[in-house]
């Protein structure tokens, strides 16, 4: 089978049922943590991937890679979340051309406020719903796709 050969019924129905929960899940997501927190999801992922680093805090070009947008999207994450005092930016001492984005104690208490409804949102949703070896698979599978996508 080549590339452009029409989904068999097996892999249309793969991959309408991964759109289908991939959409669902997000909308859920995000109606969570607007009404838990007043974030958005992006907005959540850059306070989770700050929370999670060094110092809680990222260059702007790598916090831009782990969240996996791009650098002018990112800067209006980060403005939206400055402006709310969830993050701040500083200059970088050893490199005048590079910005940290630091998490800061309100942001680490908005991303504490939030996650509890998260996590609870993604086991009721998914988690929960498959058999540990479908994990199993879904966590490869996705980590293959998604390795594709970003080498």
């Amino acid at each position: 089978m080549t590339h452009s050969d029409a989904l068999d019924p097996r892999e249309l129905r793969a991959w309408i049922a991964f759109l289908a929960a991939s959409h669902l899940l997000e909308n859920r997501i995000e109606q969570q943590l607007k009404h838990d927190g007043g974030l958005t999801h992006p907005e959540f992922e850059v306070l989770v991937k700050l929370a999670m680093s060094d110092g809680r805090r990222l260059r702007m070009s790598d916090l831009a890679r782990e969240v996996m947008v791009s650098k002018s999207r990112l800067t209006y994450q980060v403005t939206q979340l400055e402006r709310d005092g969830l993050v701040r930016r500083t200059a970088c001492d050893s490199d005048r051309r590079a910005v940290w984005a630091e998490l800061t104690d309100r942001g680490r208490e908005a991303l504490e406020k939030v996650r509890p409804g998260h996590r609870r949102v993604v086991r009721e949703n998914l988690i929960d719903l498959l058999t540990p070896e479908e994990l199993e698979v879904l966590g490869e599978a996705f980590t293959r796709v998604a390795q594709r996508l970003s080498g």
